[in-house]
């Protein structure tokens, strides 16, 4: 995991304009037309080596990575970045490509595929998330100035966007979050709470660790085309280890907690 963090620590670095002088800019002669530029083409992927930490932390907040990213849907701005990365290592190991259809995203397993729709034109383009970022507050997703380009993100700056995560024949993915009675084979955790937004679960998870609390995640899924943010402990061996943790949790004045399963 060793380069999983230069790498991280790097993108940090040169994405952040107090790290260094310059800014980032475009492409010199890019001249393709938006409705010309090809989404990527999603096909089956294998989870990165390097860019799929359980956790990792910049700038003082901790990131959990999603297990799964299945059903996942995210409202929110999108930006761009350019010259200033291009064949700079990504999270994944990969070489950053402007030109090539790609994106940064905080907490998505690494590699996957999402639509991204630009809300303030309506444009629509698919991309693969290979990177991690962005890192400034309020952004959900940062796109290569290709993406950046076909969705009209590259002329505004910034756009507010939607993305939904896609399977390998480009569909929109099933939710897989669904609780379902105990049986045979299921996983056992505690719920400690649910936000509507990211940042106010990753400030709770990360008082839970403080708490000496640990297998804290953060699960991500949609409800009614919104993201929600739900903080789980496990999982866990048995139910009785679960009701001991119950006990454990409301001694630190954690309250609305629930015992849950998945198969």
């Amino acid at each position: 995991m060793r380069l999983f963090y230069i790498f991280t620590l790097a993108f940090v670095c040169f994405y952040l304009s107090a790290c260094g002088d310059t800014r980032d800019s475009a492409p010199a002669n890019y001249a393709i037309p938006w409705d010309k530029i090809k989404d990527a083409v999603p096909e089956p992927v294998t989870r990165s080596k390097y860019g799929n930490p359980a956790s990792y932390h910049v700038l003082g907040k901790t990131y959990t990575v999603m297990a799964s990213a299945e059903g996942f849907q995210q409202k929110g701005v999108a930006s761009w970045y350019g010259r200033k990365f291009h064949g700079k290592k990504t999270s994944s190991g990969e070489d950053y490509d402007m030109y090539a259809m790609t994106a940064a995203h905080k907490t998505l397993p690494i590699p996957v595929y999402v639509e991204v729709t630009n809300l303030d034109n309506g444009r629509k383009a698919i991309v693969r998330v290979n990177d991690r970022g962005p890192f400034h507050e309020g952004r959900i997703i940062d796109l290569s100035y290709a993406a950046a380009t076909r969705l009209g993100v590259a002329q505004t700056g910034t756009a507010n966007v939607r993305i939904r995560v896609l399977d390998e024949k480009g569909r929109p993915s099933k939710p897989s979050l669904v609780e379902s009675p105990a049986s045979s084979g299921d996983k056992i955790y505690v719920q400690v709470a649910a936000f509507s937004t990211e940042e106010n679960a990753l400030q709770y998870l990360g008082k839970l660790q403080s708490e000496g609390f640990s297998d804290v995640r953060l699960h991500i899924e949609s409800k009614k085309g919104k993201a929600l943010y739900r903080i789980r402990i496990g999982p866990l061996p048995t139910t009785a280890v679960a009701k001991q943790l119950l006990g454990q949790l409301s001694q630190h004045n954690h309250h609305n907690l629930k015992i849950i399963t998945y198969n």
